[in-house]
């Protein structure tokens, strides 16, 4: 990838209004997301009444959960390739500015107002996939595990693009800079490495032994 691409913004829209809405912050990411999953968790907890453990075990469940969701996001959706060119214009809305202009701090976490209308309608699809197997009210539990990961994911994403690794996290550095420098076909897991092993996607350099340093 050349050099000027990493350190420049990519604008997605001309209307100054819609572009704005593409951008966010860690600190609003925060303000907007993390309320939703408490609010979840107290209606799972005291509107649905779902006692503590299966609160418990549900969220923990559906945390990592997201991990293998985010690996089949990150593979199949993501990096879809079509010759259609509205396909390739919602890819590269989606995912492909971000490997344009990967140092782009501002597109490195779900804008609020695209965010909060992707978590309703998932939220929707949790709760008829649970409602269908007689579980419904466990998706006021799923949900918020689910989005909690997904907050950590987005979180740990910006970091490897702002920050030197801590020790105990490099090898997820350098596996996710190897997918963006090296290996765009693989290491499609972010906040873990455990799908890409499961699936045979790890790039060789972690089966090696080879040193890969996180940039």
């Amino acid at each position: 990838m050349e050099k000027h691409k990493s350190i420049r913004k990519g604008r997605l829209f001309k209307n100054p209004i819609l572009e704005a809405l593409t951008r966010t912050t860690p600190l609003l990411s925060l303000i907007v997301y993390l309320p939703v999953v408490l609010a979840f968790l107290f209606i799972a907890l005291f509107v649905v009444n779902l006692s503590l453990l299966v609160v418990f075990l549900t969220f923990i469940f559906a945390f990592f959960f997201w991990t293998f969701a985010e690996y089949v996001l990150h593979r199949y959706l993501f990096h879809w390739v079509s010759e259609s060119k509205s396909v390739q214009r919602i890819h590269y809305l989606m995912h492909g500015v971000h490997h344009d202009f990967p140092n782009d701090s501002q597109r490195l976490l779900m804008p609020p107002v695209p965010g909060l209308l992707l978590a309703s309608v998932l939220f929707g699809i949790i709760y008829l996939l649970f409602y269908a197997i007689g579980w419904s009210q466990l998706s006021w539990a799923f949900f918020p595990g689910f989005f909690f990961g997904y907050l950590i994911y987005s979180f740990i994403h910006y970091s490897i693009h702002k920050f030197k690794p801590p020790s105990i996290l490099k090898p997820i550095w350098v596996h996710h800079h190897l997918h963006h420098h090296k290996y765009p076909d693989r290491a499609f897991g972010v906040s873990s490495l455990v799908w890409d092993r499961i699936f045979g996607t790890l790039p060789p350099e972690h089966g090696s032994g080879k040193k890969t340093v996180a940039k």
